[in-house]
């Protein structure tokens, strides 16, 4: 998995003052939690433009002066109800030999014949929670719809692997062709005519829709 560096500073104060004074000053405090103890440090608010404003999954790198360096994941961020502004952010620290949960967003590949019949193509998820080592959590999970006719579907339980472990039940479905009033009968093979007394209507443009 790709991961970001934040250069940050070690903070010496935690109360309501000092977090305030940072913020005037461009810096959003955060917290480093899972090891001995947490740690407090703070960093420039533009440090994390390529960690919160992206859908993919990143690691951290979290470097403080004095050379300490921490590897983590964002575990939670909170922003100014009006401005959007960053006010503050918890990192879980990783280590090696520990599984981490973390979302992992689906890219889905191919073009399914169902859905160049007309079918529509559901997708219920845009990410799934993911559990594995830090070195084995994949940038994406990769579904390739190509085969699915109308009515196929693909569940979680055909995209689990050995490398890491998808929280979700095996039987819930990541992508699924569904009928249209547009649709057309799916051939069963390729090269084949309509059937026999079906008559074939023009194809349209499939929708998606998506339920987060």
């Amino acid at each position: 998995m790709k991961s970001i560096t934040i250069n940050g500073s070690q903070r010496e104060s935690v109360g309501k003052k000092a977090t305030k004074a940072l913020r005037n000053a461009g810096q959003v405090p955060c917290v480093l939690y899972g090891g001995d103890k947490p740690v407090h440090f703070s960093a420039a608010e533009l440090a994390f433009s390529k960690l919160v404003y992206t859908p993919n999954a990143h690691t951290v790198v979290i470097t403080l002066e004095g050379g300490e360096s921490f590897n983590a994941v964002l575990q939670d961020i909170q922003f100014h109800p009006v401005t959007d502004r960053i006010l503050h952010v918890d990192f879980y620290q990783l280590f090696e030999d520990k599984e981490i949960a973390l979302n992992i967003p689906i890219n889905v590949v191919g073009n399914s014949k169902g859905v160049k019949n007309g079918g529509v193509l559901r997708r219920p998820y845009r990410k799934l929670r993911v559990k594995a080592l830090p070195a084995n959590l994949p940038d994406f999970i990769e579904v390739d719809i190509t085969p699915l006719k109308i009515g196929d579907k693909i569940n979680v339980a055909d995209l689990q692997n050995d490398k890491y472990t998808i929280l979700h039940p095996d039987n819930n479905v990541v992508a699924q062709v569904r009928t249209s009033r547009t649709a057309i009968v799916d051939d069963e093979d390729e090269e084949g005519g309509e059937e026999e007394g079906t008559e074939a209507t023009a194809e349209a443009p499939a929708a998606e829709t998506t339920q987060e």
